[in-house]
This record gives C-alpha cells, sequence and structure tokens, in this order.
C-alpha cells in the first residue's frame, strides 16, 4: 500500500492489514532507517502493538505481531536526484528490501522534463545512468527492484535489467487507454463525424 513517509501513514496502512508499504520520496540513508522503523515492531522498530486491529484479525496478538517483522515488505521509492545520489547508502539500509523506481518523479527532480521533449526523457542517458546506479547498488544489498510503466512497450527490458515488480498504470490509465481505443474504432467507421481532441495520452 502507497504511504506517506510518516509513522502514522506507515503504521496505519499496515494495522488495517496491508502485507507491505511503499514509501515515497526517500533521500537519505536516514529516512530509510525511519521508514523500515516505523514499520517494524520493537525491538528491531517503533511500530506500536496494538491488538484490536484488522491485520490481527485472524492470527492473534502473538500469532501475527511475532513474524510480521520477518513477512511485512518495506519499499523505498526512488524518485529524486537526492536518492539516486546517496543510493550506495541508502540500499544498504537492513530491512529494506524493495527499491522502487519512480521515473516520472525522477525526471523532474533531474530536471529532464526541462531538458528534453517527452517522452524523450525516459530514454535519456541521464536517466539510464541514475537507473544502472540503482541496479547495481540493489544487486549488492539484496533489494528487490520494483517499477512503475504505463502500458507493457517496455516490460521485456525491465525484466531483462533484472526488475521483478512491475505495475503497469492504474485505474486512470487503464480506463483512458480503453477509451482510447474505443474511440479509435468509432473515429475509422467510414463516414463518421466524431474527432476527438488531442490529449498526453491520445494525441
Amino acid at each position: 500500500m502507497g504511504v506517506g513517509g510518516d509513522q502514522d501513514g506507515i503504521q496505519q496502512a499496515l494495522d488495517l492489514g496491508a502485507d507491505g508499504v511503499i514509501v515515497p520520496y526517500i533521500n537519505t540513508a536516514d529516512e530509510a532507517r525511519a521508514a523500515v522503523s516505523h514499520a517494524t515492531y520493537p525491538t528491531q522498530g517503533t511500530r506500536s502493538v496494538y491488538f484490536p486491529q484488522r491485520s490481527m484479525n485472524k492470527k492473534g496478538l502473538l500469532g501475527y505481531a511475532g513474524a510480521s517483522n520477518k513477512n511485512v515488505i518495506v519499499a523505498l521509492q526512488v524518485e529524486t536526484a537526492d536518492c539516486i545520489k546517496n543510493m550506495e547508502e541508502i540500499s544498504a539500509v537492513p530491512g529494506v528490501d524493495m527499491l522502487f523506481l519512480g521515473q516520472n518523479d525522477l525526471c523532474m527532480s533531474m530536471g529532464l522534463y526541462e531538458k528534453y521533449e517527452f517522452p524523450h526523457m525516459y530514454t535519456s542517458p541521464e536517466l539510464n545512468a541514475a537507473t544502472i546506479k540503482l541496479i547495481y547498488n540493489a544487486r549488492k544489498n539484496g533489494k528487490l527492484l520494483g517499477l512503475f510503466l504505463f502500458g507493457t512497450d517496455r516490460v521485456q527490458e525491465f525484466l531483462d535489467k533484472g526488475f521483478t515488480f512491475i505495475s503497469l498504470g492504474n485505474d486512470l490509465h487503464h480506463g483512458l487507454t480503453q477509451g482510447c481505443a474505443y474511440l479509435s474504432k468509432v473515429e475509422a467507421i467510414p463516414g463518421c463525424q466524431w474527432k476527438h481532441r488531442p490529449s498526453g495520452i491520445n494525441p
């Protein structure tokens, strides 16, 4: 479950029954350690133990809490230039399970939207170098690699790079792309007078 980086947001998501959290805008190893701490019970972390909650309903206090530190997944979003700069230290933090590449925010943070015409920032040498640094340090420290993609065109590319957790679009994207597909077929009907207005997803 995606959360804010604060303790309340992380703990609330886990107490509601999430098996893991994706924590955004991690910039330093200290922030990474804080995220792990918020997601784990003492003595490893600072997550509060409270019994009457959804996450413990089936297994009870000892059944859930006793194994939670081993079972809960902590993923950190890699989406700032500072995160890439500090990747060697961030990736070495114990308790981090996955490093999740957010290309959109990372491109924005690195100034690539200003430098390149869309969508060429995604294949730019700067983003490629940042991705290579991420992959190297993730492998070095035994972290899983995750990624968000719009569509499936580059899935094979990132599978080949070692990304094993790939999120494909979201509900809005799926709705828009399917709607655009329908519209294109309608526009192709002989004599059809309907023409769509250009947009970022359907130029």
